[in-house]
């Protein structure tokens, strides 16, 4: 029988004195080491629930939080360092409230990873496993369970609402991969500043009574009860249909679920601190369904590829940005919330030390650059005020305390009480390190 989230640790597979995993005997054997050892192996979670705040599209580390005052103009950009409330330590100017905030979060700066384009770095980043084939700059990938999904199988979601949501879509690598539909997210489209948001899949459709609903649930159960020769097969499309219609029944039924969605009920001056935009209530609403017992939430913030008009964009953008990130850290502090919820705003990667001009482009940006980039990183018992790491002094590469996506991906794990040296296993029963280097940033923990 196919066991996906439960599995064993690589400290499991070394008391036993194995390498290798051989013969259907042996797996069984692990897995029932495995399942006796969890108590023992399972870290003490921190953080109950994790919103992701996805940078798709690798956001400026120069720009942003490791500006370079020093270099060359070339290097160094239009925007000037402003100091932050840790001695020392300097952000891009228009990191303003998270500069005088720097006390409550963390800034990783010296992660580093070979694959400079979005398909791959996505899904680096998003899993902490490297692709195993060259894959293009567009491409949707899934080789390895996303963060997102991992966590949704391993924390059971409150009753009525599904335990990883996607605003106001998926990434292109947060899908559950062998784990199977179930843990895919859930999305949430449309735009929450609008008076007439509503999300999908909350409420009866119009002229559908409570009775009647209940007549065609009922109808459905009925057919789902009748053998289905299809049933045990991996990858029974029928199977992740049943998922999906669950988890519509579910959230209709769920008044949990519609007073979460419910925006309207924050006071005016709450919706106004987050930013009335877009962006910034899509995090308000991440902090409620943290409220409702969400385990993780993605805001898939895209947008990010400057490789024209870098300056202009970040004028325009990152003043609104700093402002909503701000608010929801300081927010989840208010409400004794951030040290059972961890906060985290990264991309794919970072870009390029020296400015560029791409042939038919007037105005200057960065392209891509996987040798370094910056990591924010709050809540869940993170040391407000730590900045991890270094770049050179013209930010070309992380140079001090190099580390790797499974070491940022580990922590996360770690934080939120989930091993990520637990093997799991897909659907042929085959074993998967669900992260291969399982050592998270010690300085985070």
């Amino acid at each position: 029988m196919p066991i996906y989230c439960n599995g064993v640790s690589r400290r499991d597979t070394l008391q036993l004195g194995l390498g290798t995993l051989l013969g259907g005997g042996l797996l069984t054997a692990l897995r029932a080491r495995g399942f006796a050892a969890e108590a023992v192996n399972k870290p003490t979670a921190k953080a109950k629930s994790c919103i992701l705040i996805w940078m798709d599209g690798g956001p400026t580390h120069f720009e942003t939080f490791d500006p370079k005052p020093d270099a060359p103009v070339e290097y160094r950009g239009e925007f000037k360092a402003i100091p932050t409330a840790v001695p020392g330590v300097k952000f891009s100017e228009h990191m303003t409230r998270l500069a005088k905030s720097l006390n409550k979060f963390a800034v990783v700066r010296s992660i580093r990873h070979e694959q400079g384009n979005h398909g791959a770095g996505n899904h680096y980043m998003m899993t902490g496993a490297p692709t195993r084939i060259p894959v293009g700059c567009g491409a949707f990938v899934s080789f390895h369970p996303s963060m997102g999904s991992v966590v949704a199988c391993e924390k059971p979601p409150t009753a009525g609402l599904p335990a990883y949501f996607s605003l106001p879509s998926q990434t292109r690598s947060g899908g559950p991969n062998f784990l199977g539909a179930k843990y895919a997210p859930f999305v949430v489209g449309g735009d929450p500043n609008s008076t007439g948001f509503k999300v999908r899949d909350v409420a009866l459709p119009d002229g559908l009574t409570g009775e009647r609903f209940d007549d065609r649930a009922g109808v459905r159960s009925d057919v789902d009860n009748l053998k289905r020769f299809m049933d045990k097969a991996a990858g029974d499309p029928a199977l992740a249909l049943d998922d999906h219609y669950k988890q519509a029944f579910d959230l209709m039924n769920s008044k949990a679920a519609q007073a979460a969605f419910d925006i309207g009920r924050e006071s005016t001056k709450v919706r106004e601190n987050y930013g009335r935009n877009q962006f910034g209530q899509r995090l308000l609403l991440a902090r409620r369904l943290v409220e409702a017992g969400v385990p993780f939430i993605t805001i898939n913030d895209g947008g990010w590829d400057h490789h024209a008009d870098l300056f202009g964009a970040c004028n325009k953008r990152l003043p609104g940005w700093d402002q909503s990130v701000a608010t929801l850290i300081a927010d989840l502090e208010e409400r004794g919330m951030l040290d059972s919820t961890l906060v985290i705003a990264l991309g794919e990667f970072g870009r390029t030390p020296k400015i560029s001009t791409l042939s038919g482009q007037a105005k200057a940006g960065r392209d891509h650059w996987a040798n370094a980039m910056s990591v924010l990183m709050a809540g869940g018992g993170i040391p407000g005020g730590s900045v991890i790491g270094a770049t050179d002094a013209k930010g070309f590469a992380a140079n001090e305390r190099v580390l790797a996506p499974e070491n940022f991906v580990s922590t996360v794990y770690t934080k939120l009480g989930i091993d990520p040296g637990k093997i799991l296993f897909n659907a042929q029963g085959r074993p998967s390190h669900l992260v291969s280097d399982p050592t998270p940033i010690k300085e985070l923990m």
